[in-house]
Formats: structure tokens, sequence, C-alpha cells
């Protein structure tokens, strides 16, 4: 089926949100890669509670409690400095390498582009601005308009009440194997990137289109248009 736009994730999608394991390593040697990893898993689960107890928080203050957490849980000392040393790298993750160059192209065959992310405006704004990626865009859409976060049905209607067209007249492209499961609920047809070669989630859910890098996802696109 062919679709008519493309709606991005962001974190581990488009931009590199485990780079900040660099950071935590300087500051908590031998223990920046578990730190990276156990903040971002309590980042997500968090969302999840306060998205089903309604009881919402915006993105950013949402990551900073997680960071909190997962170094209380590592029994490192988060002072204020390492704080926002580590918070001020949101502002500033790394973009994989592949994404300008396959962006032009896809919007070189015609296709609307949207970034639909958990993370509030402010931050979307900076790592985008960081990345020089803001003529790749019509839209920066962000959960905290609806107050949910993902995979609250009501944050993937962002998607469709942008273009005006129905989901499954929209490719999503996540990185994130819960995050495909939402979106291909929701009716948008998705496409997986799978950079770590993980396996896909056990919720009776195949993404339409699977591949490790946007690279892959241009050559579905192609073959779709």
């Amino acid at each position: 089926m062919t679709f008519q736009a493309i709606v991005f994730d962001a974190y581990g999608t488009l931009f590199d949100v485990y780079s900040i394991s660099a950071m935590a390593e300087k500051l908590y040697p031998g223990k920046g890669e578990t730190l990276a990893a156990l903040w971002r898993d309590k980042q997500i689960e968090y969302t999840r509670l306060r998205t089903l107890c309604s009881t919402y928080k915006p993105f950013w203050e949402v990551t900073q409690d997680a960071l909190i957490f997962a170094c209380k849980k590592l029994g490192l000392d988060l002072d204020l400095n390492a704080q926002h040393a580590l918070m001020a790298q949101y502002a500033k993750l790394p973009a994989f390498p592949e994404n300008i160059a396959v962006l032009s192209k896809l919007k070189d065959q015609g296709l609307k582009l949207a970034i639909l992310s958990n993370a509030n405006l402010e931050m979307l704004d900076a790592v985008v601005k960081a990345a020089n990626m803001e003529t790749m865009f019509s839209h920066l859409l962000s959960a905290d308009s609806v107050r949910k976060f993902k995979t609250a049905p009501e944050v993937y209607q962002l998607g469709t009440d942008l273009f005006g067209i129905p989901a499954k007249q929209i490719l999503f492209v996540s990185s994130n194997g819960w995050d495909i499961c939402g979106a291909s609920w929701f009716g948008y047809q998705t496409f997986w990137v799978n950079r770590a070669g993980a396996p896909m989630e056990e919720l009776s859910i195949k993404p339409d289109g699977e591949g490790r890098s946007l690279d892959d996802l241009l050559a579905y696109a192609s073959q779709q248009h």
C-alpha cells in the first residue's frame, strides 16, 4: 500500500539517545553504558505509568526523574552539575549519519515528513536545530499537546490530524518495537528501524517494513512509489 506522508519517532530513530553514555562514562567511569540504559528504560516506564494513571508531567521532567532514580539505583552521586550536564545532552544528541541524505531524498519523492515524539516541543526544537535538520520536517508534533504519552491513541492521532488523511495512508517510522506496536494498533503503516537487531515484541504485530537504518527505509519507500 502506498503512503502520502511519513511520521518519525525521534529518540533512537533519528537521534542516538544512547550516545549519552559517553558523558555518563566521563562522570561515572565504568558505569556509563549501564546508566544510559537504565535511565532510558526508566524514562519510558515513567511515561507509561503517568499515562495509565492520568498523572501527566512534561517529558523533560519525566526524563529528569528517571535520571535521579537511575543514579540512586546504581549508587551514583548525582550532584547538580552532573545532573545539568547529563540533561543538557538531550539538546544536542547526535543524529544518525545517514539522516539528512535519506530525508532529503524522501522529500524529493514528494513525501510530507513530520516528527511525532513524547518530547515537549522545546526539547524537539533544540535537538533538530543542533542536527541542522530544521528544513527536513513540515511539523514537530509533541505528545505534550494531549498530555499523554505513547502508546496512547491520542498521541498517534496527532499525525492524522496534521495531514488530514487516514492513518493507513501514513507510514510511521520508529526504532522502538513497542512504538511500532502502538502505531500499528492505531492503524498506521509501520517501518521498524531495528538498529539493535532486536526481536519483535510478542504482541501479534509485524511491521510492514523493517531495516537496520534509514537507508533501508529509503529503499522500502522507493519500492512503494
